[in-house]
């Protein structure tokens, strides 16, 4: 499979946050999807204390070659100070579909 994928996931305040930026990102072809899910409860240590919040995750899909100009439009686009942006590589999957995430993020 000559075409790398990768799955970005980060969290949001809320889900009209992520639909906003989600569009501007598949937009601007920097990801080919966004998925959207449902509301999940966070726990996590901030400036030493735990907190909790309902956020909203998206996972993207990108070509490996977008990962920096995507990484650099989330953080500049995101609303959190330090926004989760993590990525996997994906090293399988339908060919088809590898090959049609590829060709919208260009």
């Amino acid at each position: 499979m000559a075409e790398k994928i990768l799955l970005a996931l980060s969290t949001f305040p809320d889900a009209e946050t992520a639909r906003r930026i989600s569009n501007q990102l598949v937009s601007e072809r920097l990801a080919a999807c966004a998925n959207i899910l449902p509301p999940v409860e966070s726990i996590y240590r901030w400036r030493g204390k735990i907190e909790t919040a309902n956020e909203t995750l998206v996972f993207f899909k990108l070509n490996e070659d977008r990962q920096a100009a995507f990484q650099e439009k989330l953080r500049s686009l995101h609303p959190y100070e330090v926004p989760e942006i993590i990525f996997a590589k994906i090293d399988n999957g339908l060919p088809e579909y590898v090959r049609w995430v590829a060709e919208n993020c260009r």
